[in-house]
């Protein structure tokens, strides 16, 4: 297939104004929009349903097209032949359009190509559990292999929205609660795709993961400070550091202004600050939503008109704003047709860069790559092993040659329960009954009875995921009675609006475990038996209650198609757990919006006679091995300007290898603005066999230290600062130091990046 190129900027630029003068009106709005080939009843996007469907293919692209949208990701289709079917389409788009240009294709690749039978990796929250950026970057280089090799141009990800509220359903999609760790991880998930020639598409900018109460595209009530140091970051390091070349705009509107017809953000922040020159996408029928839903746009004209002034290049799915609403508002006078020019040179740009302006599609198509090869596998394997947090554990983990295991719970057994909302089997598969993932998931039961040889495993669910029906609890208590240990796996099942108790559009009043599986777990412990709890969920619990009494409880963010091997391997002892909680397992459903980054009355305090403070920290996790710090301390004088380096001595002196997280953290104990009493400065994974040891050290930058002031500028302030490692709340070794110098206004050149040294 065609491969990423970048010709000169100025012959780029002479060639795609000579095309603009070319087209006629209807040809240019042909390339800012997309074709969606869906049937009625195929809910895998809101409201879907609810817009009239395109006239046939044959029809949309008589003048041409932007976009063919998820060619392969919208029914169970042979790889293959629709690699067949794709390059003849293109071919006629070459051949039989005036100025034959190809079309773009974008496919969801959130935890994988979104495609029937392509290898399904963990959920984002499992890649910020993991703290392994290196791995992630490979994750999305492999993703990146198959699209292209299946003539996929553009992957709808990676998800930069900072957790706020875990009540939100679309959590699982999200990386961490600590934007730095968001950032790190999905500039390396964008190094990774677009080293293959696939570019990626950052969403959803910006505040979409704060809305009111948790809600779904509820407002965000973000200040402007929330939202630049917060929300804002990833992105901003995203595109700078890692040059991405797509964003999306977020649904949700901020302070009253819908994101889609924010000409501040998409444009004044992203292109003006940030100096972006890519493509901006609208999410699907967001241009069509400012009229239907937000109610700022009289006509879906109207909407096109503000869209586009705003900055969104290309409405998708389709073109239900962008092309006869758009056609004559241009011809009216409404809307100046220089916006259509500006949003098809950046169309075409992105056509460019990716060779599609050159490609003929001439001769035999080339032959599908395998979707789920050894590579994906191992790469799924490891990050699933890195990603499994220990919270608690008496010392019954790992298990030793139990006689009896009685393995409980709805998600014991399920393949499906390994999967986030955005994967192929919960996606789509869901509206074709019995149709196979054509993927090989091992459930934990039987990763299990592989890993436990000699031991005798017997199952029961007890409970569904979902519903009220407690009949089956009893025999699964009885089955517990007789055994050595119960491993209990309880959680969620993703899905979308409605079908499901996570993902895009289940959102919850509460955060206590899904149906009646609270009720088995405590009827479970009442037996006597240790009970060994297995969270497998989208978002984190309030399992306070579990933690407490619970013999260990194992937390796995669906772990995607190797996550079954990889909890049976932490819970038989041959995988050392190193996973650390990217989010704080929460207290209550009422302490809810919590982020560790809070300021000091954000925390408990004589004020207030509730408690805000989390169940678990953030970064919190256990070994089977013992890790200590020494000798934290600062190297040099630490600058305004310059940032400062940081080395810690950390050894593992337990009795097994095994992987640490070793995590840097600062507080500014005095600033023109109230600042957080806990900030993730740098991490670093460390591999050590026991007695061994290592030197980390972390170089942050003055990004890192800077805060939006009240002049609304970032900076970085002189004074006293507090720096620690070991977690959000637990201090293992700490250390002070000065920032030296004035007041330091930071640019984009002052980085974001460093990890450590």
């Amino acid at each position: 297939m065609t491969q990423l190129h970048h010709a000169p900027q100025a012959v780029a630029a002479d060639r795609v104004d000579g095309l603009v003068a070319r087209m006629t009106l209807e040809e240019k709005l042909a390339q800012i929009v997309g074709f969606w080939d869906k049937d009625a009843g195929e809910a895998v996007a809101p409201m879907q349903d609810d817009f009239a469907p395109p006239a046939s293919l044959d029809d949309a692209a008589r003048h041409g097209l932007g976009h063919l949208s998820r060619v392969y990701g919208t029914r169970p289709v042979d790889a293959g032949e629709r690699l067949r079917w794709l390059w003849g389409r293109q071919r006629r788009f070459v051949t039989e359009t005036r100025l034959g240009i190809p079309a773009l294709v974008h496919e969801e690749c959130l935890t994988g190509l979104a495609a029937w039978g392509a290898a399904t990796f963990p959920v984002p929250t499992a890649w910020g559990a993991a703290f392994d950026p290196a791995l992630v970057e490979r994750m999305g280089a492999a993703i990146g292999r198959s699209m292209r090799g299946l003539g996929v141009h553009v992957g709808l990800a990676p998800v930069l929205d900072v957790i706020r509220d875990p009540r939100w359903g679309r959590v699982e999609e999200c990386v961490s609660e600590d934007p730095y760790l968001v950032g790190t991880v999905t500039t390396s998930y964008v190094r990774g795709l677009q080293g293959e020639g696939v570019h990626a598409t950052l969403k959803h900018f910006v505040g979409h993961s704060g809305p009111q109460s948790g809600r779904n595209f509820g407002p965000v009530h973000a200040g402007p400070r929330e939202l630049r140091d917060v929300f804002m970051l990833p992105f901003e390091m995203a595109l700078l550091d890692g040059g991405a070349r797509s964003v999306m705009p977020a649904y949700n509107e901020v302070d009253g202004v819908p994101v889609a017809a924010d000409e501040r953000l998409l444009t004044d922040v992203l292109r003006g600050e940030w100096g972006f020159d890519g493509t901006v996408l609208a999410d699907y029928f967001e241009v069509a939503f400012l009229h239907v839903l937000h109610g700022v746009a009289a006509d879906l004209a109207d909407a096109a008109g503000q869209a586009l002034a705003a900055g969104i290049d290309v409405e998708l799915p389709t073109g239900d704003a962008y092309l006869a609403p758009l056609a004559a508002a241009v011809r009216s006078g409404a809307v100046d047709e220089a916006l259509v020019d500006r949003a098809v040179r950046r169309a075409l740009r992105q056509k460019e860069e990716l060779g599609l302006l050159d490609a003929t599609f001439e001769g035999e198509p080339p032959v599908a790559p395998d979707l789920d090869g050894a590579e994906h596998r191992d790469i799924a394997r490891r990050l699933a092993e890195e990603s499994v947090v220990l919270l608690t554990n008496d010392g019954t983990l790992p298990l030793a040659a139990p006689r009896r295991v009685a393995v409980l719970g709805p998600n014991a057994d399920r393949a499906e329960a390994m999967f986030g909302c955005y994967s192929f089997v919960n996606h789509v598969l869901p509206h074709h009954p019995g149709t196979g993932a054509r993927i090989a998931v091992p459930t934990v039961l039987e990763a299990l009875r592989g890993e436990l040889s000699g031991t005798e495993v017997v199952h029961l669910a007890g409970c569904d995921v979902e519903g009220d029906d407690t009949a089956g609890i009893a025999a699964a208590c009885a089955a517990a009675q007789g055994a050595d240990v119960a491993v209990v796996v309880v959680g969620d099942q993703a899905g979308l609006f409605g079908r499901g108790t996570v993902g895009e559009g289940n959102d919850r009043e509460d955060l206590e475990l899904p149906g009646v599986q609270r009720r088995l777990v405590e009827e479970v412990l009442a037996t006597g038996t240790p009970v060994v709890l297995v969270l497998v969920t989208g978002r984190p619990y309030a399992v306070g209650w579990a933690l407490e009494r619970c013999a260990a409880v194992v937390q796995a963010f669906f772990p995607g198609e190797e996550g079954g091997p990889a909890i049976a391997g932490v819970l038989g002892g041959r995988v050392n757990p190193s996973g650390r909680l990217p989010v704080s397992m929460p207290r209550s459903a009422g302490a809810q919006p919590f982020s560790y980054l809070r300021p000091a009355l954000g925390a408990d305090s004589e004020v207030t006679s509730l408690s805000s403070a989390p169940a678990l920290p953030f970064g919190h996790g256990l070994s089977y091995t013992e890790f200590r710090y020494e000798e934290l301390a600062v190297l040099g004088t630490p600058t305004t300007d310059g940032g400062l380096l940081v080395s810690v001595q950390v050894c593992n002196a337990g009795p097994v290898a095994g992987d640490d997280v070793v995590q840097l953290y600062g507080r500014d104990l005095v600033a023109s603005v109230t600042r957080p009493v806990a900030q993730l400065l740098g991490y670093r994974r460390v591999r050590l066999e026991p007695g061994a040891g290592a030197v980390v050290r972390f170089r942050v930058p003055p990004g890192r230290l800077a805060f939006t002031g009240r002049d609304g500028r970032r900076v970085v302030e002189p004074g006293d600062l507090e720096l620690w490692v070991g977690t959000s709340a637990d201090r293992a070794v700490q250390t002070s130091t000065v920032v030296e110098g004035p007041v330091h206004p930071v640019t984009v050149s002052d980085g974001r990046w460093t990890v450590a040294e």
